[in-house]
This record gives structure tokens, sequence and C-alpha cells, in this order.
């Protein structure tokens, strides 16, 4: 990936352009910078090729490029994750805008609310005509004429680039199969609602919102796969997280249809198959009620807008498609439950413990989550899922950070913390969080001092221990970087989330615990971020060492106590399944079950 273009470090808007292969894009670019008016910003994602023609160096504008093409939704989510703006705009690399849109949405966002997603009119892009050389007719863009009425073969493109006069759309809906649609006869039903009515969804073409709002709705959801379902996603997340999506007609823009040319039509290959899946995974979501920051059911949207085309409508007692009051109640019984939360990990790292600790850690913890996606946020590069380096100084603030980035990476929708000095054993991995606004922790956890291998066991709820819904951390993790960047790191604040509320914590979500059948080991050692505590006068508070166990021994793994460097090289190259015994250390007579 590389990066160009200043950066300013205050911001009104950042708008966000995915690109692969678009050669309106430099137009585009243009037309951002020309029609702005706010402290605006372009951040271009050049997908898998470079812009043809070049863009331009400009300080509003930011290129990264990526050699290998990572999809479309994925790039919006690179750029918003750049972004330090207040307020983020997605715009497709084909289009044009109004003189002063960033102004006119920025002004209405501030006067209708956070929650509140704008899509600006839409109007179609005349972007340019075929015009032959001998004769100079015209034709409307599209692909190139096979020839022209007075003989010749011969054809350039004239630009155009302004909207097409009479053709203004300000309403969008979907139906009972979550296909988008055009909804020109709501029209009408908004005159009363000025120049802000709510539309049910959008294009997904154009779309404005705060920063901060995006994140809240969780970006764009990359198990959709590149494309496609984008306008009705984020009309899901906007209404049914409790928000509203409105029509600011007091700007537009312009968008301009593929045709199907040689050299002008979509630039990501793509198949039917993928979008059959993009559609079957949107319809799963939303059919089901599944997404995790949901308040509201889907019901609640189609009957807020009803009587909407191809629906069942209680106010209108039409019967176009499923009954919307019973909506799950129609779906087969299998579709319902086929789908459990999806879990992942995320391991962050200062990659300065002793390497065999860190080899035996990253060996193990790779056995114990098969089959689960890992996301590493790492101050130097590892071996260890998708890898991310942040190149910065170790610190409390640099770890938040880490976490951050990697729960901004994942995909998941149930994360499990993990630690570059924790054993984990499968077990751990078997946990599902009962409630998606509840941090939880596993408590069977073993600490083991690296030098002598004695074993301690004692209930606490520690982050290498910490399990809950990737939405929940997000919002956690953001209020805690931004708080430690502006106040700096306190223990009052709580440093495992849930164990402190307002106002000195973070936030007020509850905390809860669990027990894994195998415990984890806890390596502590010289490097470890927290201080070890090995006798229980050590504690201000008894109750925070209830249980306390000392052993040679740990159930599930073996022999510790005398022997850790050898347990450690053994974890390290074992390859057994979860549950079987490992081979035994002549030695020691003991060894550790992974």
């Amino acid at each position: 990936m590389v990066a160009t273009g200043a950066h300013p470090s205050v911001t009104d808007l950042s708008v966000l352009v995915p690109s692969r292969n678009e050669m309106w894009l430099r137009r585009t670019v243009d037309d951002v910078l020309a029609n702005s008016r706010a402290d605006t910003e372009v951040i271009v994602v050049l997908d898998g090729a470079w812009a043809e023609p070049a863009l331009q160096q400009h300080p509003r504008v930011t290129i990264i490029f990526h050699h290998e093409s990572v999809g479309q939704r994925a790039a919006v989510n690179e750029a918003a994750r750049i972004s330090e703006a207040r307020y983020v705009m997605k715009l497709d690399a084909h289009c044009s805008l109004a003189e002063g849109f960033d102004v006119e949405l920025i002004q209405a966002a501030q006067n209708l609310g956070e929650e509140v997603t704008q899509i600006p009119s839409q109007k179609n892009l005349h972007a340019f005509d075929w015009e032959c050389d001998a004769c100079g007719r015209r034709t409307y863009q599209g692909p190139m004429p096979k020839g022209c009425p007075c003989g010749a073969a011969g054809f350039h493109r004239e630009i155009v680039w302004m909207p097409r006069r009479g053709v203004t759309t300000t309403a969008w809906r979907f139906d009972c199969d979550l296909h988008f649609q055009y909804w020109s006869e709501f029209f009408n039903r908004t005159a009363g609602q000025g120049e802000f009515p709510e539309t049910m969804s959008c294009l997904g073409a154009c779309f404005f919102l705060s920063r901060a709002r995006y994140w809240q709705l969780e970006g764009l959801d990359e198990r959709h796969g590149s494309w496609g379902q984008m306008g009705t996603e984020v009309a899901c997340k906007t209404w049914l997280s409790g928000g509203r999506m409105v029509t600011n007609r007091r700007t537009w823009f312009a968008h301009m249809f593929r045709t199907q040319g040689a050299d002008f039509g979509f630039p990501y290959p793509i198949r039917g198959s993928d979008q059959d899946r993009a559609r079957e995974y949107s319809r799963e979501l939303w059919k089901n009620n599944r997404w995790a920051r949901q308040t509201r059911p889907l019901s609640w949207l189609v009957e807020h807008f009803a009587p909407v085309p191809g629906w069942d409508s209680v106010a209108s007692g039409e019967s176009k498609g499923p009954p919307v009051g019973s909506l799950l109640e129609s779906l087969p019984v299998s579709v319902v439950r086929a789908r459990a939360p999806s879990k992942g990990v995320i391991f962050y790292s200062d990659c300065r413990a002793d390497p065999t600790i860190l080899r035996a850690a990253r060996e193990q913890l790779k056995r114990a989550a098969t089959g689960l996606g890992i996301v590493s946020a790492t101050l130097a590069p590892v071996d260890i899922g998708t890898n991310v380096v942040m190149p910065l100084e170790r610190g409390y603030l640099t770890l938040f950070k880490q976490i951050l980035v990697a729960l901004e990476v994942s995909c998941d929708d149930v994360i499990f913390f993990a630690e570059h000095d924790i054993l984990y054993h499968p077990t751990h991995f078997a946990f599902t969080p009962a409630r998606a606004d509840t941090f939880y922790y596993n408590r069977n956890c073993w600490k083991v001092d690296s030098s002598t291998g004695r074993a301690l066991h004692y209930l606490c709820d520690q982050g290498s221990g910490l399990c809950a819904y990737r939405s929940l951390l997000l919002e956690h993790y953001r209020k805690r970087v931004e708080r430690v960047e502006r106040e700096g790191f306190r223990r009052s604040i709580g440093f495992e989330p849930g164990s402190h509320r307002l106002p000195r914590g973070i936030d007020d979500h509850a905390a809860e615990s669990w027990m894994s059948p195998i415990p984890n080991i806890d390596i502590r050692h010289d490097g470890n971020l927290t201080r070890s505590r090995w006798s229980r006068d050590q504690f201000r508070n008894q109750q925070s060492c209830l249980g306390w166990t000392e052993a040679d021994e740990i159930p599930g793994w073996g022999r510790t106590k005398g022997c850790f460097p050898e347990f450690l090289r053994s974890v390290a190259v074992l390859g057994a399944s979860a549950g079987s015994v490992a081979a035994q250390d002549d030695r020691t007579n003991e060894g550790p079950l992974p």
C-alpha cells in the first residue's frame, strides 16, 4: 500500500472515493475540489490499478494504492479509517456535485442531529457524447456507435459533464427480496416534509454522515463481498439502529450509470454468483434481525413507510408480499436458525518478550483458534493472521490503539482478545456471549512464573480473557483512545472494559464472567505491562484474589514447576488436537495438553 498527498489535521469533510480502472476518476476528484466550499478533502483508494488519466497532486487529495484489489467495501472502510474529519461522504468515482454541496450537507447535519444519514438529491450525469469525426453528429454516451448515418466510422468522445435536465430522484426503497428500487411515486407522499424528506433506502453511490456515526454503524460489512446491496445495508443500519435517513433537496449529486462498452463498463470482475451471495447474505442478515446493533426489527421499517410496493401493509390492507408482522414466521425454520454469530480473534503484541515465550504463544493460538479469523496488530511484523504493523512506542495508549485498529480490520461478530504471552486452550473459544451489550471475561486462567514454573490461580477479570461483540468493543475503544489522547491514561478510568462505570470509566456497560473447561496460561515474565503479585498480602482488597490456589501443575496442561522452559518448547512444536495427551518429556515425565 502506498499513500501520497497531504492530510490536514482538521477537516470538515472527507469525500471517500473507491476506484478501480475508473476512467472518470480524475474528473470526479476535480469536480469535488471545484465545487467544495468548506474545509473538504478527498481520499481516493486506487484498488489494484493506478488511475488513468493520472490524478494531479493536490494538498487536499490523499491517494492510497493497492497492488492487489481489496474490494469496494474494504476500500471505503480503509479511507474512513484514514479520515480525521468530522463528516464523511462516500462517492462513486463517476459523479459530479452541486456547488457548495459540502456546506449544505454540513449545515443540515448540525440541525438534523448525529443519527441522521443524508442522501443528496440524485441526478443522472451526462458525461460525454460520441461525435462523428466526419459530420459532427452526436450520440448520447454509451458503447461507441458502429457507424454514422453519414457513412463514416470514426468517432471521438466530446465531454459534456453536466446533469441531465428534468431527472431528479429523491426517494428509494427495497422490495421484499431486499432488491434496490427507485420510488418515484413516493414523491407526492413527502410533499409536506419540506427540504429533508425521509427515504426508505438509497442508491449507495453517495451518502453522508458523521465519521463517528459511520463507525457506530460498523462501517460497511465486508462479508457482503466487494460490492452489491450497499444502499440497502446503509439504510437498514441507519434506520434499525434508531436513526433516520433523509434526502437533502438543497443539494445534489449526479451519477453516471455504466453501459456495456468495451472501455466503459463495470471495473471490478464480478460474477452473477457474487451478486447472489451478497443478496443472500443481506436477506439473511436483515430479515432475521441478526445485526447486533439494531434496536428495531425490519418490520418496523416497512411499517414506517407503509404502504411499500411488494410488501404487505397493515395500513393499506394490500397483500403483495410476505406479511410484515410475521416476517420471521414466514421463513423456513432452518433459515431463521442458520447463522450463529461469527467469531474472530484480535492479537496484539509489542514483540518484546522472550522469543521462546512469543513463539509458544503464537503457535498455541494458531492451534487453539483453528477455523477463526485472526487479526494481529503488532509493533513489529509477525506471522499470524492478517498482520497490521504499527511502528509506535510501547505504552498504554499504543496498546489501546493496537486493539482499536485490530477491531476495525476484523469483520467478525464476536471477538476474543489474545495477548502475546498467554497460552490459550481451545475450550476458551467455544464460549458465545449471551448479550451484545456486555463484556465477558474468562476467569479460568492460571499465572505461571516463567523462571520457576510456579503456578497460581485466583478469580480475576483481565483483558487477555476478554470476549464481547465487536460492535460493543469498537464503541468502547474509540472512546478510550480519544479520552487517553486527551487526558492521558489514569487507572481511575479502569483498564478492563466494564470494570469502572461513568463518570470515571469509559461507559456504563456491564461485565460478566465465565469459566472455560480447561484454563488458559498467563506467562509472567520481566516484560509484562502489568505487575505480577505472588502473595495475598500484595492485594489491598482481599476480594480481588478469591479462589487463591497454588500448584506445581495446571489442570489439563501438566506440570510446569521446575520444567517451564521445556514446557514452552513442547508447546511451540506440538500439533496435537485439544484434549489429547501431549508427548511426555523424558526428564519430567510430564507435558502440556495443548
